[in-house]
């Protein structure tokens, strides 16, 4: 096996050659920066490295665009994971990338090195007009999927990424987050998600004042005092018409930014008009 990378020509280090996993089909070998700086273009390489040549590898980097990339959307105690795809060029994903890096610096995100590959999906999920209100570190509780949880003004979002496997996204619209709560614990606080039909829970192993900050923020979001009065008004079975008009042109933009689709709209609307007769 060479003791150089094959593109960037740099000597190979002992984490470079760990396994032989940077291995190409032609025995060549790629450093780990340069095997990041591919696999940005062709998510493949992470997993079947040894099926790419040089040349497949700077072919890949001379491209223009940013290829369909496969993200497999996924919820908590569901059994079936369907997946989506996006396409978006090399210039939007730079767009969005510096959009993201801007906004974890306003809010002086304290995320972990280990988060880098969730960072490197967020550009393909969040488009340029959807901001990120708040982040941290997050996993499901007791699995071992590590990855960070982010909310928008539509949206909560969970993002995984294994080095080698596709990113798992967990999506919780606005809508259908009762309210949200946090449990304390010295070594990983959870913050639970509670939703219409069930509960999901997340642990905060990182930094656990970040997890409160965190809640801190998304508390006031999804535990106001307008949600509050909602919930006594379907109890008596009483609906502001103001609270029905602002949840359906919430609908509208979750429809217009394809987090529903068209049947979802509709399913919902008639649920929300239905309250008003």
């Amino acid at each position: 096996m060479s003791n150089t990378c094959s593109l960037c020509n740099a000597e190979l280090t002992s984490l470079d050659t760990l396994l032989g996993e940077n291995k190409l089909s032609d025995n060549g070998v790629l450093c780990n920066k340069c095997l990041e700086k591919a696999s940005t273009v062709n998510q493949e390489l992470l997993s079947d490295l040894h099926q790419f040549s040089i040349d497949d590898i700077k072919v890949l980097l001379q491209k223009e665009t940013v290829p369909v990339r496969d993200l497999i959307r996924t919820e908590q105690n569901l059994p079936i994971a369907t997946s989506y795809s996006q396409n978006i060029s090399d210039e939007e994903y730079k767009r969005r990338k510096r959009k993201i890096k801007n906004e974890l610096e306003k809010l002086n995100a304290n995320l972990s090195v280990f988060t880098k590959g969730e960072i490197k999906e967020l550009p393909y999920l969040i488009s340029e007009d959807e901001k990120i209100i708040a982040i941290t570190d997050a996993q499901f509780i007791n699995t071992l999927d590590a990855g960070v949880l982010l909310v928008t003004p539509l949206r909560m979002l969970s993002v995984s990424k294994a080095m080698f496997g596709n990113a798992k996204i967990n999506e919780y619209p606005n809508l259908s987050i009762k309210e949200v709560s946090f449990v304390t614990d010295p070594k990983s606080p959870v913050i639970k998600i509670h939703l219409d039909e069930r509960t999901v829970e997340f642990e905060c192993y990182y930094d656990k004042e970040d997890a409160v900050k965190f809640y801190d923020i998304i508390k006031t979001i999804y535990n106001s005092s307008s949600m509050q009065a909602q919930e006594r008004a379907d109890t008596v079975k009483k609906v502001d018409p103001a609270v029905i008009f602002d949840q359906l042109e919430k609908l509208g933009k979750l429809r217009e930014n394809g987090i529903l689709t068209d049947t979802e709209f509709t399913e919902q609307k008639k649920k929300l008009l239905a309250q008003l007769s």
